[in-house]
């Protein structure tokens, strides 16, 4: 690892054992609240972001900070994406976490004038962590890696279809599924990713493109030799938030195969 990296992998492990793991099945009822349908936040979360945001500024104070929860409570955070900034997900796949059980993670990614530049992965439960640099190649544990598929035919696709509205949830199973062997997403950008890179998964597509929980993963898979990109083919931007649809893929083949099934949602 560079020094960057060491920097990122000891802030997030320090903030997991501090902040994360001792909420980990010990939340009372208090600490967990519903921000939207579907969307919890904890008592953890916030705790871990105030933390990661204190130690991101210690390493590079002259970038903005954005991060999930700050970014809930006030909605100008989020010009900062077109800038130079630091993108913070505390707990990646609260829902799962609220709820007791893994996959969860922390998620850190800077980037500039909306592109990801770096990007880190640090599952909670296992020490996993990824890394990724523009032009520099994506890591596991330090260890270089080249994605792969999983070899299998039909391919494996992970498909959430949560925060797809009931006709479009039709069309994925009538125009999509019956192309692979679907598996159940992980409802945790922090996992799925490195699904897709490490041949446990060969697709996956997102209707939700929200920065903190795609800057790393879609930049770490990029270096990887796989793909991620809009449907259009346009490469994705974490100042686009607002935007619906990424696909992920393990190879630009596989990309190719459900961008063209992708099209026929629409």
């Amino acid at each position: 690892m560079n020094t960057l990296d060491r920097s990122m992998h000891a802030l997030m492990q320090r903030v997991t054992e501090q902040a994360v793991l001792p909420r980990f099945r010990n939340l009372s009822g208090r600490e967990i609240i519903e921000k939207a349908e579907d969307d919890l936040v904890t008592i953890a979360d916030r705790e871990a972001e105030l933390m990661l945001a204190e130690g991101l500024a210690r390493i590079d104070a002259s970038l903005a900070i954005v991060g999930e929860e700050a970014a809930h409570a006030d909605k100008a955070v989020l010009d900062h994406l077109g800038g130079d900034c630091w993108i913070i997900d505390p707990i990646d796949g609260t829902h799962n976490f609220a709820h007791g059980q893994p996959p969860f993670g922390i998620l850190l990614a800077q980037a500039s004038g909306g592109f990801v530049q770096s990007g880190w992965i640090y599952d909670c439960v296992s020490g996993r962590f990824c890394s990724a640099h523009r032009g520099g190649g994506a890591y596991v544990d330090g260890d270089l890696v080249t994605a792969r598929t999983t070899g299998e035919t039909p391919p494996v696709a992970a498909i959430s279809v949560i925060f797809l509205e009931p006709g479009r949830r039709e069309l994925v199973h009538e125009h999509i599924a019956p192309h692979y062997r679907t598996v159940d997403a992980p409802r945790c950008a922090a996992e799925q990713y490195p699904r897709l890179g490490l041949g446990e998964n060969d697709v996956s597509f997102f209707e939700r493109t929200l920065a903190w929980d795609h800057a790393a993963g879609t930049l770490w898979l990029e270096e990887a030799g796989g793909r991620v990109a809009r449907p259009d083919g346009s490469p994705y931007r974490v100042d686009e938030w607002e935007r619906r649809g990424l696909i992920g893929a393990a190879s630009p083949a596989l990309w190719d195969q459900l961008a063209a099934l992708y099209l026929k949602l629409d």
